[in-house]
């Protein structure tokens, strides 16, 4: 099979991790573009280098397409630039040419543009810095209640007229897409909610995109992984286990539950829901009680207290009682067994749906597979392990600064257990990609 991946931007999860997922299967042909064309944290992707891979493509089965990488020049640029709607429109028609001389079947995906409730400025415009919680506020409260909220006069005009004027332009782009898509220039198209709380202008475009016909999904970075899993043709049934009984909570950083996220992102793979005694693969869920928590914000909950045996048959974990990193205690109960042949991934990266969609999408590869790649799918796991568990986990509380020597020093003791574990020889080099504590890269050898 042949498979061309355009990512949203340069980070590992958005990179590397799709690669080694699509290694796991030697018969999968995986084109990417070279990593330096795509954008970053303050760079922007290089459109005219992009549009030329796409055109140098040879005939494929299937193009997974981040469209913001085009039209905006990737994910953050798609919050920060100052270009007109005319001048991306102008874009994406170009696209849209090249786009009708392919072959192949078209899974994209764009972002609703987020808002992110606190005033950190890193990934917005430099006004966030100070306005951002109250934007998100106002935001907030003025879908919630269907009127404009009083927050407004504690925003000044200048500010918020530019961020407005920013939401209506991706908006409209937004609406175009789905335009094509009615046309029929994609196999599947879906509108991202990056980031949301309950109420929010993101979610009302949300909805609006719905009434239109859209389809919408939360979540952002796993996205492409998903709608790879997606490409891969098959018939295969998951059984979701939750490990708490609570499955209507709604995990941070999301507006819908942590049942209804699993039954989603399974949906977008193109994955039945099946029984325990007839699915192909069970995918054990641990959830959270009352609230989840993320260790690096200082948000507590309830770890794991339970024994876990693993199953006879093929199964997956997605670790999310815990944002952006693992529960320590489910995996030191985890650890205490035998990963055999019948373990098919784990993943506690980020969000819910982060670490579903690229979850999911690993164990389709696998199950599917013609031409298994046994190491590849154990140095994925190994990856996992080291960025979700060891990293975000437990050395990234160490660390007060993005110091490679002490990350290194601090891995150690991690990758000798992960060794132990895997059954494998660790050899690691650790970066940060983006000069922040937030994402690592590691890189085995």
């Amino acid at each position: 099979m042949k498979i061309a991946f355009l990512p949203i931007d340069n980070r590992p999860v958005c990179y590397t991790l799709p690669e080694m997922i699509a290694k796991i299967d030697s018969d999968i042909e995986f084109f990417i573009p070279e990593r330096e064309l795509l954008g970053g944290l303050t760079k922007t992707a290089d459109i005219e280098g992009l549009f030329k891979w796409l055109i140098d493509l040879p005939e494929l089965d299937a193009i997974v397409l981040s469209l913001d990488t085009i039209a905006y020049g990737g994910l953050i640029p798609s919050r920060r630039c100052p270009e007109t709607f005319e001048q991306i429109k102008e874009r994406i028609d170009k696209l849209k040419k090249i786009l009708e001389t392919k072959k192949s079947k078209i899974y994209a995906f764009s972002s609703i543009m987020r808002i992110s409730n606190n005033n950190y400025n890193i990934e917005e415009k430099e006004y966030w810095k100070k306005w951002g919680k109250k934007i998100f506020d106002y935001s907030y409260h003025t879908h919630r209640f269907g009127c404009e909220s009083c927050i407004s006069n504690m925003i000044p005009s200048a500010v918020l007229d530019d961020y407005l004027e920013t939401r209506k332009r991706n908006f409209k782009i937004n609406k175009i897409y789905l335009q094509w898509q009615k046309e029929g220039l994609f196999d599947t198209l879906v509108f991202s909610k990056d980031d949301c709380a309950q109420y929010g202008f993101n979610v009302q475009e949300a909805q609006f995109l719905e009434a239109l016909g859209g389809f919408t999904k939360t979540g952002a970075d796993e996205i492409p992984l998903t709608l790879l899993a997606r490409a891969i043709q098959g018939d295969m049934k998951v059984c979701p286990i939750f490990l708490e009984p609570d499955k209507d909570l709604i995990s941070k950083y999301e507006d819908v539950s942590v049942e209804k996220s699993v039954l989603g992102q399974l949906e977008l793979a193109n994955v039945r829901v099946g029984l325990q005694e007839d699915s192909d693969v069970l995918l054990y869920v641990n959830n959270f009680i009352e609230e989840q928590g993320e260790i690096v914000m200082g948000v507590n909950t309830e770890s794991f207290a339970d024994e876990f045996k693993t199953p006879k048959t093929p199964y997956m974990i997605a670790d999310v009682r815990f944002a952006n990193g693992a529960d320590n205690n489910f995996i030191d109960e985890f650890f205490k067994n035998k990963i055999d042949e019948n373990f098919y991934g784990y993943s506690a990266w980020n969000t819910t749906a982060n670490s579903l969609g690229s979850l999911i999408c690993a164990a389709k590869v696998r199950f599917f597979a013609k031409k298994y790649n046994p190491d590849a799918f154990k140095k994925l796991q190994a990856v996992r392990f080291l960025d979700d568990w060891a990293y975000q986990a437990n050395v990234r509380q160490t660390l007060e600064s993005p110091d490679i020597k002490a990350l290194s020093a601090g891995m150690v003791n991690y990758e000798k257990i992960v060794e132990l574990a895997l059954d494998t020889k660790i050899s690691a080099k650790y970066s940060f990609p983006w000069n922040r504590l937030f994402e690592v890269e590691v890189e085995l050898n």
